[in-house]
């Protein structure tokens, strides 16, 4: 059999991670930032590279001698609003401090989160991970290749910029227990969403200091469609009120009920979070708990360049930065109807 290196196809780190027993974070680290990985390890690596006829890229190959003045940004799916204020406010910081931004779209996807990941890491100076689906361990390892900060996360060992969930849904749940509301349901998004989790546990300790019935519905997809493909479920448990996952969730949620001939809110109050730009599009306008999500990147960019040039950051990994919620109330929220 032929080696990977025999035939006219390139070899890959990937081939030499396979081929080495390591993961191709590692491999990129041993020859970007040997410094990062012990000798031995580095040692076994460039062997088995050198076998395999492995070519060390330029880019790769400069990189321990300069930075890139390159940031990355890893999102799980660009098409969700909530990455622009984000993405934008990222930029703004990073422009100012002449850095360059590179975007990763995971759409959602574990293992394409992963091998973007091990892409990107070797090519920037910091990354910021936004709402990663990926394990805690997996982004502790890939922060032994650049700084990482986790965004809307909290990621125990990494810089993490979080929002204030709780403060932010008992708003939400005051809000509907002053129009009448007693039975309510919290539409759960992705089930490894570590916002999702916060979000669902804030919901039901809202939900018993304030005597009210909580249930939950989901899981759902974080999209328009996942909220349409929900509204069997919340009809069936006869609720007057549902706070959505997020803003696109409850889009789709209203969207199925005008469909169905179900009234917001007048037979059912429906409240998003975020607080992008499509809640004050819909009609009715949507109720929303407001993240800031400028604030968010640029907290987050403001992180990781003290990171990458060795100084010390207002966000730490034993100093996570909690930013705090407000709620918008608009048209989608009513008084709860007479049964």
């Amino acid at each position: 059999m032929d080696k990977p290196g025999s035939a006219d196809k390139a070899v890959t780190i990937y081939d030499v991670a396979k081929a080495a027993g390591v993961s191709p974070s590692t491999v990129s680290r041993a020859f970007s930032r040997p410094g990062r990985v012990s000798a031995r390890t580095a040692a076994h690596i460039h062997e088995v590279a050198a076998e395999l006829g492995y070519r060390v890229p330029q880019v790769v190959k400069t990189e321990a001698a300069r930075q890139s003045k390159m940031l990355g940004i890893s999102a799980t799916d660009i098409t969700n609003p909530f990455f622009f204020g984000i993405i934008r406010g990222a930029e703004h910081v990073a422009l100012a401090e002449d850095y360059s931004i590179i975007l990763a779209d995971s759409q959602e996807n574990d293992e394409l989160e992963r091998r973007l990941s091990d892409r990107t890491m070797p090519l920037v100076d910091g990354m910021i991970v936004a709402t990663s689906r990926l394990p805690d361990s997996f982004l502790r390892n890939a922060a032994k290749t650049a700084p990482v900060v986790s965004l809307n996360r909290l990621v125990p060992g990494l810089p993490s910029v979080i929002t204030d969930n709780a403060r932010g849904m008992r708003r939400a749940l005051e809000h509907l227990a002053e129009l009448g509301h007693r039975r309510v349901a919290y539409v759960s998004g992705p089930t490894n969403s570590w916002a999702d989790g916060a979000r669902e546990r804030a919901f039901r300790e809202g939900c018993y200091e304030l005597d009210l019935m909580d249930h939950r519905v989901g899981p759902t997809a974080p999209t328009v469609r996942g909220g349409m493909g929900i509204l069997p479920q919340i009809r069936e448990q006869h609720v007057t009120a549902v706070i959505c996952f997020n803003d696109v969730v409850a889009v789709g949620v209203m969207r199925a009920a005008k469909m169905a001939g179900v009234q917001v809110p007048h037979e059912l109050s429906v409240v998003g979070i975020d607080n992008v730009f499509v809640a004050d599009l819909v009609s009715p306008g949507l109720t929303t708990i407001a993240s800031p999500l400028t604030l968010l990147g640029e907290r987050a960019a403001r992180t990781v360049i003290a990171l990458a040039n060795g100084q010390e950051p207002e966000t730490s990994a034993d100093r996570p930065s909690v930013l705090p919620m407000r709620l918008i109330v608009r048209e989608s929220t009513g008084p709860a109807p007479r049964r």
